[in-house]
């Protein structure tokens, strides 16, 4: 029998629960399809890097942007102040971004220093390698047997984070014997008691004044 206000019981045990679960068993298989794709790729792009150039920016908001990360593609501005035509970064795995701006001269040095760094080391391949007429701007020979294993990083020219240099310094005679809760504990003091400090002191000269008045007379 049913006793006191209680919920009567009345179980719903019979849902249609393999309409709500989700499974994942294509995970290994999925992983394994990943390496082979990345490997095609590579193969394909070889002796290419896999990744493209990108700038150094700051991230969004108070809590990110003490940390530098790779951003979307350089300004217009900083690809004419490394002497790089829009079109031609294109060709040469460099990424452009019309819509970014420049907000600091720091940032702007920073990624123009950047380009002039990877034009320095880049090594461009002729189309026809068979062809006796070298093409402007193709690397020679020499710099094409000189190149090494090809890169497989997402970003070329990885982006470090700049080190945190403390300042270091002997603790002098005055910082040791001072007495920093009483320092703190005086400041706080006189932060609140200045209002009745300073009418105090007006009511000491009003009433200085008073007296002085009265000895005239």
């Amino acid at each position: 029998m049913v006793k006191h206000n209680n919920v009567i019981p009345n179980g719903h045990f019979r849902k249609d629960w393999q309409r709500y679960i989700k499974t994942w068993f294509d995970q290994p298989a999925k992983k394994s399809a990943r390496r082979a794709a990345r490997e095609a790729k590579a193969a394909r792009l070889a002796p290419r890097p896999i990744g493209k150039l990108r700038p150094v920016v700051r991230g969004q908001t108070v809590k990110y942007n003490l940390r530098l990360r790779a951003g979307r593609g350089f300004t217009l501005d900083e690809l004419k102040a490394a002497g790089i035509n829009k079109r031609e970064a294109l060709g040469l795995g460099i990424c452009v971004d019309h819509r970014r701006k420049n907000r600091s001269e720091e940032g702007f040095k920073a990624n123009v220093d950047r380009l002039k760094l990877y034009k320095s080391k880049l090594v461009i391949y002729p189309r026809k390698p068979a062809s006796k007429r070298a093409k402007k701007g193709d690397s020679d020979q020499k710099e094409i047997d000189a190149v090494g294993e090809q890169i497989l990083l997402k970003t070329v020219l990885p982006i470090t984070q700049p080190e945190k240099v403390l300042e270091v310094r002997k603790i002098t005679k005055e910082e040791r014997e001072t007495t920093v809760s009483a320092v703190l504990r005086k400041a706080l003091t006189d932060h609140k008691r200045a209002g009745a400090r300073a009418k105090l002191a007006a009511d000491k000269a009003e009433a200085a004044a008073a007296k002085k008045g009265k000895g005239k007379k």
